[in-house]
């Protein structure tokens, strides 16, 4: 299982980046978060790892605040892009990435991307969930008289490059490319 892996290299990008010792982390009981390897992890840097009490969402109130958010968010850009239900993990994917991007966090008076990043987000690249688009087709061998582009439907942003996540029509495939005209 590769959950132990990346909340390892999650609690430790926090450390460096924000410059603070994490010393208490508060989950689920899940067997992603309770597991030998995080146990032995938390044990060697001196993490205390509290678990809530099963089908008890109220000890753990801020992340299911944050989860409701996050729904509600997608839901109404779905209704407004008039999109397919079936996009609904791009739309809360894209509502986390823009409100970390835009939202100011009252006890540090700077979003989450300032804390991480120590610079301001660039806020050109948020773009409309749902706006029809243009993707480059660069991936295919085009004849002269074939188009240049497909039709698309912004649904997003790659989660790992700058780079824009399409829903194209025509393929009726997820593509992530950076070339793309927006309606």
């Amino acid at each position: 299982d590769e959950a132990p892996y990346f909340i390892i290299k999650f609690v430790k990008m926090i450390q460096v980046r924000l410059k603070v010792p994490l010393c208490h982390i508060q989950t689920d009981n899940g067997i992603e978060f309770v597991n030998q390897t995080l146990r032995e992890y938390y044990e060697e840097v001196g993490i205390c790892h509290e678990t809530s009490v099963a089908r008890s969402s109220q000890q753990n109130d801020v992340v299911e605040r944050r989860n409701r958010t996050l729904i509600e968010a997608a839901r109404t850009m779905l209704i407004y892009a008039q999109d397919s239900l079936f996009l609904w993990a791009e739309g809360v994917a894209t509502a986390c990435y823009t409100q970390n991007q835009s939202i100011i966090r009252l006890r540090h008076g700077k979003t989450p991307y300032e804390l991480l990043q120590n610079k301001l987000p660039d806020l050109s690249f948020l773009h409309v969930f749902g706006t029809l688009c243009y993707p480059t087709n660069d991936s295919e061998n085009l004849g002269k008289l074939q188009p240049k582009a497909d039709i698309g439907i912004f649904i997003g942003y790659a989660p790992t490059k700058k780079a824009f996540r399409i829903y194209n029509r025509r393929s009726r495939r997820i593509v992530e490319t950076i070339h793309i005209r927006l309606r």
